[in-house]
């Protein structure tokens, strides 16, 4: 049977401009390239783990404009099941417009529209389907208060959840402790904990402060140096993959997306996390998010030709 996995998170439409550099304030810079595609936190983990093989529910809200219609034909497309998809009458879907340099880095802003208003009761109405998922996956491009209420209904009915808390934002340490995967990176382990980060070792004291509080697992992901393992056995350090960027827009996305997909089957937590750590790299190598993510058949020839 194919991993279940429910996102009660984002979607949002990227408007992609290549760039060889931000211009100044005033300043007007010519961008040798753009591109527009589907994208979005919860959007695109929904993505990555349907390209893998896993059966996905997408509870969001979109718009009323045409933005809307493509973001639910390319949920279709994925095969994944949008019957929790609603639009918001009078409000804007969600948009990201992103800045892409030579160098594969990438600077984001995101205007959340319908998204902010995804509320507790759109997960109640989701709750047949919600129950029959293996993982739920959450991220902060939706109100907060569902993503707290989606943590007390995935306890409450012994469903394992990833708590990816990106874009960074202050949370109710209490309110999360039921989280099974905790999913920072360094400025969110830090707005989080209040504690300083700069170095690893930091970092893994900031890490067991949050399994001390309840949360099982927290992977702080570290960009270009691979990743941490912290749970209340130890840390276990995964290691990154070196390639090539072009585009790392998604990455992490990626990274949590296939994660999710990996553990539904394995259940092993540091294989999977490894395994996501060279999807995640891969997905760099090719511009655009989505677009950008290998499916099932494409990741084993990848592994095979290793």
């Amino acid at each position: 049977m194919p991993v279940k996995i429910a996102v009660v998170g984002s979607n949002m439409v990227d408007l992609i401009s290549y760039i060889t550099r931000m211009p100044d304030r005033g300043e007007t810079v010519e961008a040798p390239d753009f591109r527009m595609g589907c994208g979005g936190k919860g959007a695109n983990q929904a993505v990555a783990a349907a390209k893998l093989g896993a059966e996905v529910t997408m509870v969001t809200k979109v718009g009323d404009d045409a933005f809307a219609d493509t973001t639910i034909a390319n949920f279709r497309r994925f095969g994944i099941d949008t019957k929790h998809v609603e639009k918001v009458p009078g409000v804007s879907s969600g948009v990201a417009p992103i800045f892409v340099e030579p160098s594969g880095e990438n600077s984001i802003l995101i205007i959340k529209g319908a998204n902010g208003h995804l509320a507790p009761a759109d997960v109640d109405r989701a709750a047949d389907d919600l129950k029959r998922a293996d993982l739920i996956l959450m991220q902060l491009e939706v109100p907060l208060e569902t993503v707290y209420h989606t943590i007390e209904f995935a306890a409450a009915n012994g469903i394992e959840t990833v708590l990816n808390p990106a874009p960074a934002a202050a949370l109710d340490l209490a309110r999360i402790s039921k989280v099974t995967f905790l999913t920072p990176n360094q400025t969110e382990l830090a707005l989080l904990t209040g504690m300083p980060v700069g170095d690893e070792v930091e970092a893994i004291v900031a890490a067991k402060s949050l399994v001390d509080k309840g949360i099982r697992v927290v992977v702080v992901t570290l960009g270009s140096r691979g990743a941490l393992l912290v749970d209340g056995k130890g840390v276990t350090r995964i290691p990154p993959v070196a390639v090539k960027p072009v585009d790392t827009t998604g990455a992490g996305d990626a990274f949590i997306g296939s994660f999710a997909r990996f553990y539904g089957e394995s259940r092993d937590v540091e294989a999977s996390l490894k395994l996501a750590a060279r999807y995640a790299a891969d997905s760099i190598t090719r511009p655009g998010t989505q677009t950008s993510y290998a499916t099932a058949e494409e990741f084993a020839a990848l592994r095979g030709a290793e």
